[in-house]
């Protein structure tokens, strides 16, 4: 039975891709460099925004690169400015949140992206009173894949890992959850640098957000969900 289920954000729950090119590009601009197209930084996302850049930077080519520390610093402010004004949940999402928190799933979103901007992406989607927890990638000394971010999540939320489940989008994700223990659960939709997460082999891939409802929600473990109090 699952107790708790955790999901990645960007790419799982909700589309950013728009506006994290976005951010991305103004940043670009404003140091002369020219704007790199959208699917290709949405190859770059999951390691939280300032991997990113430092990974497109390796990409450019100019005569003389800005700064690193300036040029994260200048995508902060534009981030800052677009984060949750493009963002859109994927397709059953809110509908499928519901229905879990509604049944007492214990639900915590995690992921790679600093917990303000993260914040504000739930926020602007209508999806934060869903969540009991938010770990961004700048909440714990430490982020996906390593162990410990999950393990702190089950905790914190008063289970176990034999208990939860992590659904994401990419390698990392997966990755993540079989380091901790949990479930590792995938959507077919999101980023995961270009590349189809079913070469990750996921233990369960989902089509989409009513089938992972459905898969917690089965008759059996919303029976035992009740027995031990959770609903």
């Amino acid at each position: 039975m699952i107790e708790v289920l955790s999901f990645d954000l960007d790419g799982t729950l909700v589309d950013t891709g728009g506006e994290i090119a976005a951010a991305v590009n103004d940043t670009l601009r404003d140091f002369g460099l020219a704007p790199r197209a959208q699917a290709e930084i949405e190859t770059l996302v999951g390691a939280g925004a300032h991997a990113l850049m430092r990974r497109l930077l390796t990409r450019v080519q100019a005569p003389q690169l800005p700064d690193t520390a300036a040029v994260l610093h200048r995508f902060e402010q534009h981030y800052a400015a677009h984060a949750g004004t493009a963002a859109r949940p994927y397709p059953g999402c809110a509908d499928a949140l519901a229905r879990l928190h509604a049944a007492g799933v214990r639900m915590a979103c995690v992921t790679n992206k600093e917990q303000r901007h993260a914040r504000r992406v739930l926020e602007a989607c209508a999806l934060a009173p869903y969540f009991m927890l938010l770990v961004g990638g700048d909440t714990l000394p430490f982020k996906k894949p390593d162990a410990r971010v999950l393990r702190h999540v089950v905790a914190a939320l008063g289970s176990v890992p034999a208990r939860a489940a992590h659904v994401g989008d990419s390698e990392t994700d997966l990755a993540a959850a079989r380091n901790a223990g949990v479930a590792d659960w995938a959507v077919p939709w999101g980023y995961n640098a270009g590349v189809s997460v079913v070469q990750a082999r996921p233990s369960r891939l989902f089509g989409s957000f009513a089938d992972i409802a459905e898969a917690v929600l089965a008759p059996s473990a919303v029976s035992a969900r009740r027995a031990a109090g959770l609903h």
